[in-house]
């Protein structure tokens, strides 16, 4: 055991977080949709969807695929805005070049929630018939499966993703308040109409939408934590004193909605009592505990900041190789990294290799393949191994094999800290 853990330290000590960094944010690229810009790093990704909502008279191009496919699913897309914004607000003093990148990255997703959120009285959900989408394997250059847009109103309410996406606005208006005062201020002025939309109006849009977004994005936690969640933020934006009472009239609904331990794209909890300092509340982050000076204890353990930070530094260095498979699942990080991703774009030739149209049923040829990935994603993180620390490396395998925007948008955070720390 003392041999592994010699090997594992220096394991540790050799990654490269700045490397790591930049290649986590250079994903994003790889996950646009619409047209375009001249500064498209990732290459061998082209225009796509170019015609979003053009069907029913609504601009709807830009935003991000959520994963390995093709459809813009908005819930967790706005999270991933609001992961990368908060990254930012944080540690972006430490992120150097790859601070504009970042703020690029953002600006692609509020861009769209800008167009998503243009019509009073509605909110777009989605673009894309996920089933049509999901039973064909294409490249997003030249995908004609049904590009439906959802929207939640008035009568078929979404708080969740409404509320989502207000949060997602909020704090990017704060990332873009230094540099650009006027887009900020648009941003800020969307997610009060947003916000309040989603909170006069509640309801889940499990129960408008759910044929379309269950299973792929169902809210199991409720909507209540959405509700808080972009409270929180549209007072740190404004300081305005009603978020503030909404907030405290309103957080104690979370308890029956939800762990407060559980973060990610579907429950808030633990995101809301780190931004929102109160008595009896367990910060989960050491830079908050270190500011209130405080630790926190369970049962007969006592866990100082400095540890949690150990913790979140370990579960960083086995994501870029330190794991029994010295294996990184970061794509195109380390020497050792998946070959086989579970998605369309990087498993099939890209247009410049392959001008011509790829079918529906043609991809499965390269879906089914063992050869590698022809398209580096770089930066991506895959869903990682299996509860034995296997990694099969399987396109088939998308349990474990498939990158997500919202996986990647708080890793970007902790590289930028531990590249400086």
């Amino acid at each position: 055991m003392a041999v592994i853990a010699t090997e594992w330290v220096t394991r540790v000590a050799a990654h490269d977080y700045g490397d790591a960094l930049t290649k986590s944010i250079l994903f994003f690229e790889g996950q646009r949709s619409g047209k375009l810009p001249p500064t498209q790093r990732m290459s061998w990704r082209k225009d796509s969807a170019l015609r979003d909502g053009f069907q029913i008279g609504v601009d709807l191009v830009g935003g991000y695929y959520d994963a390995g496919d093709n459809v813009k699913f908005n819930f967790p897309m706005a999270f991933s805005i609001t992961m990368l914004s908060w990254s930012v607000l944080e540690f972006g003093q430490t992120m150097g070049s790859d601070l504009q990148h970042a703020m690029e990255a953002i600006q692609w997703g509020t861009d769209y929630f800008l167009k998503a959120t243009s019509i009073p009285g509605f909110v777009f959900a989605q673009v894309g018939d996920p089933y049509g989408d999901h039973n064909c394997w294409q490249r997003p250059e030249d995908m004609d499966t049904p590009r439906t847009p959802f929207a939640v109103s008035k009568q078929f309410p979404g708080s969740e993703v409404s509320a989502e996406i207000a949060a997602a606005l909020a704090a990017s208006s704060l990332v873009f308040r230094p540099t650009n005062r006027a887009y900020s201020a648009r941003l800020l002025k969307r997610a009060r109409m947003v916000f309040e939309f989603a909170d006069k109006y509640r309801g889940s849009y499990n129960d408008s939408l759910g044929p379309w977004v269950c299973p792929f994005y169902c809210d199991y936690s409720g909507y209540e934590d959405e509700l808080v969640w972009g409270a929180v933020w549209l007072f740190r934006a404004t300081k305005a004193p009603y978020y503030w009472n909404y907030i405290q009239a309103n957080i104690q609904n979370l308890e029956k909605s939800g762990s407060v331990l559980e973060f990610g794209w579907d429950s808030k909890h633990a995101g809301i009592n780190v931004l929102v300092p109160k008595a009896s509340v367990l910060l989960n982050f050491s830079r908050f505990l270190s500011k209130a000076n405080r630790v926190i204890h369970c049962g007969n353990v006592v866990a100082t900041p400095a540890r949690l930070v150990q913790v979140a530094k370990s579960q960083v260095d086995y994501i870029l190789g330190s794991n029994p498979l010295n294996l990184s699942y970061m794509v195109g990080y380390g020497n050792k990294f998946p070959q086989r991703i579970h998605h369309r774009g990087a498993s099939l030739p890209s247009i410049s290799q392959h001008p011509q149209q790829i079918d529906c049923s043609d991809g499965r040829t390269y879906f089914a393949s063992s050869n590698p990935d022809p398209n580096l994603l770089t930066g991506a993180v895959v869903g990682g191994p299996d509860i034995k620390d296997s990694y099969a490396d399987s396109r088939a395998d998308f349990e474990h094999s498939e990158p997500t925007t919202y996986i990647n948008a708080p890793l970007v955070g902790l590289l930028a800290y531990f590249k400086s720390h």
